[in-house]
């Protein structure tokens, strides 16, 4: 009798170490930052670039059952905060389950997990259905109360950030917005991001004509960066401040809106944003490098808009080098990214009120 109580007692447990827990992405455990859908089902869809999931479980082992429009690339760290280098870098062109974590433990022990969208909106729309662990999920750090909203163009998507060469081509696998300006300045203060960036996008114009009438300050109101509908409903997570980097794209091959035009689309931005975050909500608009006239531009709708606690700052051409500071397509590398991250610091903690501290920019 005392023999089959003790291969009674072995084999549960047996089946307790290997128990697993599966749940849909939709789990209340699990926390999204940016731009996502719920479906019934519980699947999580989202597409704009830089989105993240932050997950925390026991045991040695999380898969995600997942799915894509197209191909996207997904920084994962593992039980660390996220920095410019990830862990691992995964793929999702169909419907596929990935292993994001394997190892053997003798007992179970709590693991945390953080999974970025590498690629923008054009590169495809994501979709996690399920994660299943071998232990059970635990509640994942929440939203912080330092939370900055950045809305712009391709330099904010982190487009061409992984290369160093500035002639070579774009590719889909070079972007990455953990090595850009925004989280930069995210991980200095300490604070979440939310990334609402395009490439090519304008306030009145974009790159080379594209899309005529449609730009940031529409797509500033959707769900999805492909998709006029639905409207995101900017409820749950509001910013401490929104950074507006736009005016490149609107001045680009040779050519520029006039001054009523780009003043209007601006302001119609600075609007939506006051108009779901309040009016004494802050907003920094950040002039690029690369000509006085945008300078002039954007600093001319900042000191004519009329709204309260709007800001104007502007990158010198001198910020950064044309040289090893750019990656592909001549757009910023992460050391191009870094002096633009140095520059906004100050302006950042003075409007924030969050204090500068001595500590790797990074």
């Amino acid at each position: 009798m005392k023999r089959i109580l003790f291969a009674l007692l072995l084999c549960a447990t047996a089946v307790t170490a290997v128990a697993r827990e599966k749940v849909p992405a939709a789990d209340s455990r699990i926390t999204y930052v940016g731009r996502t859908l719920i479906s019934q089902d519980g699947a999580v869809s989202f597409d704009w670039s830089g989105v993240y999931a932050r997950l925390s479980f026991t045991g040695g082992y999380l898969a995600l059952e997942a799915g894509d429009t197209g191909k996207d690339y997904f920084n994962v760290w593992i039980d660390r905060e996220p920095s410019a280098e990830p862990d691992k870098v995964f793929v999702v062109d169909r419907d596929t389950t990935v292993v994001l974590f394997q190892q053997k433990e003798r007992k179970p022990q709590p693991h945390r997990i953080v999974i970025q969208k590498r690629t923008e909106g054009e590169q495809g729309r994501a979709t996690f259905r399920s994660f299943e662990v071998e232990g059970q999920f635990l509640q994942a750090a929440a939203v912080r109360s330092r939370l900055i909203e950045f809305v712009g163009d391709s330099y904010t998507c982190g487009y061409g950030s992984e290369n160093s060469v500035r002639e070579d081509p774009f590719r889909p696998e070079d972007e990455n917005p953990s090595k850009t300006y925004a989280d930069i300045l995210g991980r200095y203060f300490g604070a979440d991001v939310l990334h609402i960036s395009h490439s090519g996008q304008g306030i009145d114009r974009n790159y080379n004509d594209a899309g005529r009438g449609w730009h940031m300050p529409q797509r500033y109101l959707q769900t999805f960066d492909l998709a006029k509908e639905p409207a995101w409903s900017f409820a749950g997570m509001k910013p401490s401040i929104t950074v507006i980097y736009l005016g490149t794209n609107d001045f680009s091959t040779g050519r520029q809106p006039g001054f009523p035009e780009f003043k209007a689309g601006y302001i119609r931005l600075l609007l939506a944003v006051k108009e779901h975050y309040g009016e004494g909500h802050p907003v920094l608009c950040v002039a690029p490098k690369h000509s006085l006239d945008y300078h002039s531009y954007i600093r001319r709708v900042v000191e004519s808009c009329g709204l309260s606690n709007v800001f104007y700052a502007s990158l010198p051409v001198e910020v950064h080098n044309d040289d090893s500071d750019l990656g592909a397509s001549w757009h910023p590398n992460y050391t191009g990214h870094l002096k633009k991250a140095y520059s906004l610091i100050p302006v950042l903690s003075t409007l924030t009120g969050w204090p500068m501290e001595s500590k790797p920019v990074e």
